[in-house]
């Protein structure tokens, strides 16, 4: 318990210590801290956007590309809009042309150029488009062929090794060899120049020259010309030459008759039986014991190619047939189709077919047209426009002969209607006429007697 001295003493000291902290000077606060300026973060400059030639420079493969860029004067174009696809050579591929290639290439601009532009296409192709593509036509305007071989993509024979490269405008992707655009072939001349510089067709030139054929000889074409050679010429009966070279019209008509349309190589010669002349008359061809022969010619040469054509030398000068006559021409003359040379007359048909376009006929007899029922052909002469329906169901627009007619399963005439034709062992049937005689040539087409009367299918 405490005594009273000690409380005395306890209370004493605690009221000298509240006086103490009574009295004691005020504590200042701390000052507040002064606000600073927020720190600005500059952004970082975004890099200048680089095209096709910035990056082609700052890269350090392709100074010998720069270099030739510069040089043809093509930076500017690279470094446009675009967008481009660059197929970019590297120092490498270009050090693997031949020795002095580059030097001689920046020393000829125009082919320089061509080169490089053989190296860019229009649009920006990147590699997985590149890769369904089996060509793409360059600024040269040729195209380059793109194939995909063994995981590999080449662009022609060139190896692509790096892709997609993107550019501000347009895209690279590097190869490891030059392109080189395709060169022109050399002219091989004309059918005349080829002619004038053999030697042995001086005959033959001369007379070209005559009949001022020379000219058409040399045109586009293309032409196929068996071609006499001098020795041919000569084995005419004497003074034929002369006389010919007085004779211009005749003269232009054999010339005309040596003369097929079109290139036809001797592989295609041989599965021939006829070609139709420039004259349009035809000659036959045939294979005997190995020898081609066109008409009595043998042909002794094969294949001579020219610019606009093929010369195949024969060994003899191809004469140009008597006329046969028309369609109509024959058929009178013949003498086993006078029914229907009357019902050609009645229908107006004749001068048609007398005219100059090529028609193939399939032409009833007159037993062919007995076999109609009684009345039958009187009837259709009182009635034109049946008739004439009838007859124009026999007649198909150009030439078709025998060889060709059975490689068909029908021909539309001139009627409008078809015809179907068979070949039922070795007889061949137009519906369901049978063809007894082909290949019966006239002047302006041809006719296959037939042993029935085609009648139309009835509307």
């Amino acid at each position: 318990m405490f005594n009273r001295k000690s409380l005395f003493a306890f209370s004493i000291v605690m009221v000298l210590a509240l006086v103490i902290v009574a009295c004691a000077p005020a504590a200042e606060p701390e000052p507040a801290p002064m606000p600073t300026e927020a720190e600005v973060v500059e952004p970082e400059p975004e890099p200048e956007p680089q095209t096709i030639v910035d990056i082609a420079v700052a890269d350090g493969r392709f100074t010998t590309l720069v270099a030739a860029l510069e040089a043809a004067d093509l930076v500017g174009t690279l470094s446009g809009e675009g967008p481009f696809t660059v197929f970019a050579p590297t120092d490498d591929a270009f050090a693997a042309l031949p020795e002095g290639t580059v030097e001689a290439l920046l020393a000829d601009i125009p082919a320089l150029n061509e080169i490089l532009l053989y190296h860019v296409v229009e649009g920006e192709v990147l590699a997985a488009d590149v890769v369904m593509l089996e060509s793409a036509e360059t600024l040269l305007g040729e195209s380059v062929s793109i194939r995909v071989e063994g995981g590999m993509v080449y662009i022609n024979d060139a190896q692509v090794i790096i892709t997609d490269i993107v550019a501000s405008n347009g895209v690279i992707h590097v190869i490891d060899s030059v392109l080189l655009p395709p060169q022109e072939e050399a002219s091989l001349g004309t059918i005349v120049d080829i002619a004038v510089a053999d030697g042995r067709f001086e005959t033959l030139v001369a007379a070209v020259v005559a009949a001022d054929l020379a000219e058409t000889l040399s045109g586009e074409g293309p032409y196929t010309v068996f071609a006499p050679t001098d020795d041919a010429f000569a084995k005419l009966p004497e003074g034929t030459i002369e006389a010919l070279l007085a004779d211009i019209p005749a003269l232009t008509d054999i010339l005309l008759y040596h003369v097929v349309e079109g290139e036809v190589l001797a592989a295609d010669v041989v599965e021939l039986q006829f070609a139709e002349t420039l004259l349009e008359k035809d000659i036959e061809i045939r294979v005997k014991d190995g020898m081609v022969y066109i008409n009595d010619a043998q042909v002794i040469i094969t294949d001579i190619m020219a610019d606009n054509g093929v010369i195949h030398v024969i060994d003899t000068v191809l004469l140009p047939p008597e006329s046969a006559g028309t369609i109509v021409d024959i058929a009178v003359e013949d003498g086993r189709f006078t029914t229907l040379v009357t019902a050609l007359t009645e229908a107006d048909l004749v001068e048609t077919l007398s005219g100059e376009g090529r028609f193939t006929v399939f032409a009833p007899t007159d037993e062919a047209f007995g076999k109609l029922p009684a009345g039958t052909i009187e009837a259709l002469l009182a009635d034109i426009p049946a008739l004439r329906d009838i007859l124009l169901y026999h007649v198909v627009d150009g030439r078709v002969l025998a060889e060709d007619v059975i490689l068909l399963e029908e021909a539309d005439t001139l009627l409008g209607e078809m015809i179907s034709i068979r070949v039922e062992g070795e007889k061949v049937f137009i519906n369901d006429a049978e063809v007894l005689i082909t290949n019966i040539i006239a002047d302006n087409g041809v006719i296959h007697v037939i042993d029935s009367v085609l009648l139309p299918p009835e509307n």
